[in-house]
């Protein structure tokens, strides 16, 4: 693994872009700089961009171990993998485990390359993180879905070229079942995107409300079988949580270093270096050969939660200070997001985005007692 790890550090200080290159800046999680678009193709054509992938996808078979020495250079190096991670992440992810030979060719590479960006449609209004109570629905005639509904919280959809959206196909289904995972070009007619600012900011232009009318998909966008969405759409946040541990641990280093000042012999900070040390190694012990998908939800709520408390301590602990805005509270990095240094409030803010994405700390809760405790429903 070490060896691993020096060939793709000489690759990054051979070939990272220079801060003059990389001054435009990402305006959402689907918005990316022609830079960083040429950054990422490199990436991509080297086997560097998802190493354990194929060569085919941007990467090079690289074992667990080896992908976890890739993410933790990035994150040494204040390094944001990529500016669309739902695409790259989730969607491209998505389409190399389910999708046609045709799929992978028109959508997956393309979205890897960095050619075009996608969204994700899950949540809806009153069905968050209930995905099984999603409302859009989808009618098949012939060749051709007919979709209507309504998505809410889709994370860059106004600067998305795809949406993969979940919807209902069968409505006489369980709710779990008749479910099925379609890909939507924003460009088609009857979408319609309306981006709306979050806490941290009214010009902070992420979440999208998403409307489909009359939409018409052919049925070659359908990814995997008519009405088992439910299973593609467990595969998809599965390729986000078994290394999603990482970003917390990468977000907690950033708080040790940046809340230092304030810090310093006081107990929370105490209690962050304690957490960053205990996600460290509960993560380290899923790359073993016995790892318990389950126990990746004890990781998601230890570090989501751990980010949350440390970001609320440091944001009291600088009193008025933390409250301008814009601000930065750490080192500037050029190929860093700045929502990871921006005013204190805001990290605060984001802290949030955490505990809700890819699996509520409810949610979590309920599958440690579950599966792990074994404690009844």
């Amino acid at each position: 693994m070490d060896a691993f790890r020096a060939e793709f550090a000489a690759f990054l200080d051979a070939h990272l872009p220079a801060e003059a290159e990389a001054r435009e800046r990402s305006r959402s999680s689907a918005h990316v700089p022609d830079w960083a678009r040429r950054w990422q193709r490199t990436l991509f054509d080297a086997g560097w961009l998802l190493p354990g992938q194929p060569a085919e996808f941007g990467g090079r078979d690289a074992t667990l171990p080896q992908q976890l020495a890739h993410l933790e250079e990035l994150a040494h190096r204040r390094i944001y993998h990529s500016f669309n991670p739902q695409g790259l992440g989730i969607i491209a992810a998505s389409l190399i485990t389910f999708g046609t030979a045709e799929q992978k060719r028109r959508w997956a590479v393309p979205i890897l390359r960095a050619e075009i960006t996608a969204a994700l449609g899950m949540s809806e209004p009153e069905a968050g993180s209930d995905l099984a109570s999603l409302r859009t629905r989808a009618v098949l005639d012939g060749g051709t879905f007919t979709v209507d509904g309504q998505k809410i919280w889709t994370s860059g959809a106004h600067d998305a070229d795809v949406l993969l959206a979940f919807v209902r196909t069968d409505p006489d289904a369980p709710r779990h079942q008749g479910i099925s995972a379609l890909l939507i070009p924003t460009a088609a007619e009857g979408v319609v995107r309306r981006p709306f600012g979050s806490i941290a900011a009214e010009d902070d232009l992420d979440f999208n409300e998403v409307f489909l009318t009359d939409v018409r998909v052919p049925r070659e966008n359908l990814v995997g079988p008519l009405n088992e969405g439910w299973r593609v759409a467990n595969g998809s946040l599965g390729h986000e949580r078994t290394l999603l541990w990482l970003s917390f641990a990468e977000r907690l280093e950033d708080l040790v270093q940046d809340a230092a000042d304030v810090g310093a012999g006081q107990e929370w900070y105490a209690t962050l270096l304690m957490d960053l040390q205990a996600l460290r190694l509960l993560g380290y012990r899923q790359l073993g050969p016995d790892r318990d998908p389950a126990e990746l939800s004890v990781l998601k709520l230890l570090g989501s939660e751990a980010v949350q408390s440390a970001s609320l301590h440091a944001l009291e602990a600088h009193g008025t200070d933390a409250l301008p805005h814009p601000a930065r509270t750490g080192p500037y990095h050029h190929m860093n997001n700045e929502a990871f240094i921006a005013s204190w409030f805001e990290r605060y803010a984001r802290s949030f985005a955490g505990t809700i994405a890819g699996g509520t700390s409810e949610i979590q809760r309920n599958i440690v007692a579950e599966r792990i405790l074994g404690l009844p429903r």
